[in-house]
């Protein structure tokens, strides 16, 4: 994993000991070589079509079937935390798609009636008991830790629906996010 650009470094403002500010304002981590689809399209849940044919191509040919969910749109109130999914997700597709991708951050900028969707991530309790959890929850402790502050305890089955998103930083909207909301962040 690639240090964080420092045009993306903004734990030391958005972050404090209660956790991750949040407003109208989110970022999202994505793959360069999404850039293009999400500024025609928008922000689309399930919206990465390369790897899910790639998926079903692998799964057809390992002989099980594939029943494709409908993700919702990721979304992150950090910068910070937005890169570093967006290099997960350059890495899960440079497993199965070949090409040259970069970790991209977007600005959503959502108007009310959009922000009012976003919620926090209570389904990454699953992901943070693997493997990929464990590697984001040391990322975020990381985080923590430079700018002074403890990585606060939280119980992952028994943590109230709040904390996803104000101590771990995840949240989603179940509504796509059209393009006019969206703009890529660059030096």
């Amino acid at each position: 994993m690639t240090a964080t650009p420092a045009f993306l470094k903004d734990t030391q403002e958005v972050l404090s000991a209660q956790g991750f500010a949040t407003g109208n304002i989110w970022y999202h981590g994505t793959s360069s070589a999404l850039v293009g689809s999400i500024q025609e399209q928008g922000l689309k849940g399930s919206g990465d079509q390369a790897i899910l044919e790639a998926t079903k191509k692998t799964m057809a040919t390992i002989g099980n079937s594939y029943t494709e969910t409908q993700e919702p749109v990721f979304l992150t109130p950090s910068k910070e935390l937005a890169y570093y999914w967006a290099q997960q997700t350059v890495r899960n597709r440079q497993m199965r798609i070949q090409g040259e991708e970069a970790a991209v951050v977007l600005e959503v900028n959502l108007p009310d009636e959009l922000n009012q969707q976003v919620k926090p991530d209570v389904g990454a309790a699953s992901l943070l008991l693997l493997k990929e959890g464990e590697n984001y929850l040391a990322y975020l402790a990381s985080l923590y830790q430079a700018n002074g502050l403890e990585l606060p305890q939280i119980n992952l089955m028994k943590a109230e629906r709040t904390d996803y998103l104000k101590l771990l930083g995840m949240a989603y909207s179940d509504q796509d996010i059209p393009a006019e909301y969206i703009r890529l962040l660059a030096e």
